[in-house]
């Protein structure tokens, strides 16, 4: 059996996943936002262990905060070989301090691409990463990686208000599960965003 902080839990969400993970290097303080408690809970599925790489991978390459709350949405999944299960996904890390009753964001960004993991005692263990690239090659390199669903990631990707509603749900479920006093988060240059 597995142990766990009781922060580090998973959500599933209609329309994307939240996963609540630590980022190693990013200066995380979610332990002094609980309780110590640790408590039992089952082996992490396919979803939360690609979203736990996200925080510990991607999270710690971004100027570190207090909290790393990573979201975003799966485009399609396929199981069909346990030594290579894909997932393709629409991937966001974000890092935020607390400042007052707001989560301040101080770096995060997007990371689209398709996860590959394989299933070994029943664990899922991330194998590789093939990340949509910045700039010039950008759609190539999209419509590679997603393939038959690239249509369903450009969707995805291109719906601001959907993408910043799964971000809005992340991170109020985060805080919730944290028992923070925390009524939002706040980008720079930006009006804060409320629960």
């Amino acid at each position: 059996m597995k142990y766990f902080n009781s922060l580090l839990a998973a959500a599933a969400l209609i329309g994307g996943l939240i996963v609540f993970s630590s980022c190693k290097g990013g200066g995380n303080k979610v332990e002094e936002a609980a309780e110590e408690e640790v408590c039992e809970i089952s082996v992490p599925t396919v979803e939360e262990t690609a979203f736990d790489y996200m925080a510990e991978v991607f999270g710690s390459q971004y100027a570190p905060g207090e909290y790393c709350i990573p979201c975003g949405t799966i485009v399609a999944k396929d199981e069909s070989n346990p030594e290579d299960i894909r997932l393709w996904g629409d991937y966001w890390v974000f890092i935020y301090n607390k400042e007052g009753d707001l989560l301040k964001m101080v770096s995060g960004g997007s990371h689209p691409g398709l996860m590959h993991l394989c299933k070994t005692d029943g664990e899922y263990k991330v194998t590789g990463f093939e990340g949509v690239v910045d700039g010039a090659g950008n759609l190539e390199s999209a419509k590679a990686i997603f393939g038959e669903h690239y249509d369903a990631f450009h969707a995805i990707n291109s719906d601001a208000p959907a993408r910043e509603k799964v971000r809005c749900d992340a991170v109020s479920a985060f805080v919730k599960a944290a028992g923070m006093d925390v009524k939002g988060y706040q980008d720079y240059g930006w009006d804060p965003v409320l629960f």
